[in-house]
């Protein structure tokens, strides 16, 4: 589509998006460019600016676009692709060849509290460690790590570094710990003062809340809780249609 139709069904905003997004897509408009003005889009399209200023803000609302005050509206650097299997960050980040990095925030070791005594099906008081990590692409931050992990497992993990070293990484080199299984699941939030001062985004923005339980040998080993920027981050999984009943 290159052209609005007025008489199409479709609204002509949503045209005008469809369009803006045809050219982010084709690379017409590449990464951090400037879109036409309102003005250009108006007289281009036969807008009126009303119209316009919908279909742009649509595309800003999806994080396809962004706004510079002063400056105009520009294309946002393209979203990552939620994994929806048991790979770490680092793992995730190196194979879409970006440089992953991790800083050190905290790390404590804790008795379990009854709730994570049930996650882990320990008894109340067993010693996990909290590592809190922020998760960098390419030196932007990403997400924010909050992993404990059973203690007994991995005993002397917090005197060693793990700035910019992959999590899982050193506890199967050092402690031989393979996890073969997990379960993942996926909320939305809004970031609270401190997440948004780490992730360098406003407080209240869009963040994807996710908890992680690691198993190994059908043990749970570790408990991941994690905050990801939403205007980095989108789920995408295939579907499919059953087979039909025989």
């Amino acid at each position: 589509m290159t052209t609005i139709d007025p008489h199409s069904p479709v609204p002509k905003y949503f045209q005008l998006r469809a369009i803006l997004l045809d050219l982010i897509e084709s690379a017409e408009l590449p990464v951090d460019a400037p879109i036409p003005s309102e003005r250009e889009l108006c007289v281009r399209y036969r807008l009126s600016r009303m119209t316009v200023r919908q279909g742009v803000d649509q595309l800003v609302s999806e994080g396809r676009l962004y706004r510079v005050p002063g400056k105009g509206t520009f294309v946002a650097r393209p979203k990552i692709e939620m994994p929806l299997r048991l790979v770490s960050f680092t793992e995730d980040m190196l194979a879409r060849g970006l440089r992953p990095g991790a800083l050190d925030l905290d790390r404590r070791t804790v008795p379990a509290d009854a709730r994570l005594a049930r996650i882990f099906d320990v008894e109340p008081g067993t010693q996990i460690h909290v590592i809190e990590r922020l998760r960098t692409a390419d030196g932007e931050p990403m997400a924010l790590e909050r992993a404990h992990i059973l203690a007994s497992l991995a005993p002397d993990l917090l005197d060693r570094r793990l700035a910019d070293r992959s999590l899982y990484g050193v506890l199967e080199a050092v402690y031989g710990l393979v996890f073969d299984a997990g379960d993942q699941t996926i909320d939305a939030s809004l970031a609270d003062a401190a997440d948004a001062r780490h992730l360098q985004i406003a407080r209240g923005s869009a963040v994807l809340l996710l908890q992680r339980r690691s198993y190994t040998g059908g043990v749970c080993a570790e408990l991941g809780v994690s905050t990801y920027r939403a205007d980095r981050y989108q789920i995408h999984t295939a579907l499919g249609n059953p087979p039909p009943h025989s």
